[in-house]
């Protein structure tokens, strides 16, 4: 391991692989799919520069896609089921073993951060409004130990 996850996980570029692999899956999910009827390629982008700064790359998303309440305001009015976060989680799973093989540690973090952000995406998504975003604050950063602030 070195001193971050996103170290660890190739940087920017291991990343937009991790992320490509993932949404592949996704769009090919009966499940998913409809949950991504508006996904766009700029999609896939926007996903990576978020997790390069979750786990302690460049603040790139916050500088240039609107930070954490961007992030959060993707999700509104979307009524994420269960179903879709467990189905979800195990996409990436599987994108992770792919992409990032042999490396349980790393895995176990990024996993751990994705249980800890879907749920928090799930919960967002239920406002039929779609403006109910609450007090998210900064951009969270997530390490092998979980949430660093």
């Amino acid at each position: 391991m070195t001193s971050s996850l996103y170290d660890d996980a190739g940087g920017l570029d291991g990343l937009r692989r991790l992320s490509n692999a993932f949404y592949e899956r996704v769009l090919a999910d009966e499940l998913l799919a409809p949950v991504f009827a508006h996904f766009t390629p700029a999609h896939v982008e926007h996903v990576a520069v978020w997790l390069a700064e979750v786990f302690g790359g460049p603040a790139d998303f916050t500088a240039r896609l609107g930070g954490h309440q961007a992030l959060l305001r993707s999700h509104l009015g979307l009524e994420i089921r269960d179903e879709h976060r467990q189905r979800w989680l195990q996409l990436m799973a599987d994108a992770i073993s792919e992409v990032l093989p042999g490396q349980p540690e790393l895995a176990a973090a990024l996993m751990g951060y994705f249980e800890w952000g879907t749920a928090i995406a799930r919960d967002v998504s239920q406002d039929p409004a779609g403006t109910d975003l609450g007090q998210p604050g900064p951009t969270p950063r997530w390490g092998y130990q979980g949430l660093v602030h």
